[in-house]
């Protein structure tokens, strides 16, 4: 897997190996495509990118690989309200990795929403504990959106 940024080859492979699914020239295409640009992108993209790693790629393929990358914790899967469900890499330090979305209503930009102060971490704790206690959920973890209009689709 080419240029993966903070996404470990052999790491991956392990990760999948290791719950008795096989590494296969598919599957390696996705990973390289979500590595070589790596957040928010559509099957489609990830499916542009891979055929370019493995031109025998079906679009099919590309959803059951992303499935399973989800279903294996390996990658977030998220609606920006388009109809198009997004992907990237979950990190698998979630504490470390952990972010939010800003999504721009109107033109789709997405920005990633990571540098959070004291009293965020701290209420988004207050409600994961009272939402456990209340439903008696296990709560592993939650993904946040907020939409709006970016600065520039404002003006």
């Amino acid at each position: 897997m080419r240029n993966r940024k903070n996404h470990d080859p052999n790491c991956c492979c392990r990760r999948i190996r290791g719950h008795g699914r096989r590494i296969t020239p598919s599957r390696h295409a996705v990973l390289d495509a979500l590595s070589e640009r790596g957040d928010h992108l559509t099957a489609e993209e990830v499916f542009k990118k891979a055929a370019r790693f493995c031109p025998n790629i079906g679009l099919a393929t590309v959803y059951r690989t992303l499935e399973l990358l989800a279903e294996l914790g390996m990658v977030s899967k998220f609606d920006t309200g388009d109809d198009k469900a997004r992907y990237e890499f979950a990190d698998p330090t979630a504490a470390k990795g952990h972010h939010h979305h800003l999504v721009c209503s109107s033109c789709g930009k997405i920005v990633d929403y990571k540098d959070f102060i004291k009293e965020e971490t701290e209420l988004l704790h207050r409600a994961e504990k009272g939402l456990s206690k209340k439903y008696g959920f296990d709560i592993k973890s939650h993904i946040i959106q907020f939409f709006g209009l970016c600065p520039d689709c404002r003006r």
